[in-house]
């Protein structure tokens, strides 16, 4: 449930993103909510490029990528973990 609040959360900050950019908002607080965003989203960047061998055997990497992009960790925390092959000592 807690990541579902933060994947709404970060829905709502990239809606006010979009609507800062198509009508700006009063002078000081466009220029934070520009700055904040483009640091939010270099962020999230790095995180789908550092995350990018752990994806590759997922169903949809691609689908996942884009998700990380726009949710960030909020994402990657509902991904499940890769299980390993139990070793067999024969």
């Amino acid at each position: 449930m807690i990541w579902g609040l933060g994947k709404l959360l970060s829905l709502l900050f990239w809606l006010v993103v979009l609507v800062n950019l198509l009508t700006p908002f009063i002078h000081p607080l466009h220029l934070l909510v520009n700055l904040a965003g483009s640091l939010l989203a270099g962020l999230h960047l790095l995180e789908a490029v550092f995350s990018f061998r752990s994806l590759r055997g997922r169903d949809h990497p691609w689908r996942d990528r884009l998700k990380i992009l726009f949710f960030g960790v909020f994402h990657l925390q509902t991904i499940p973990a890769p299980t390993a092959p139990k070793a067999s000592h024969a």
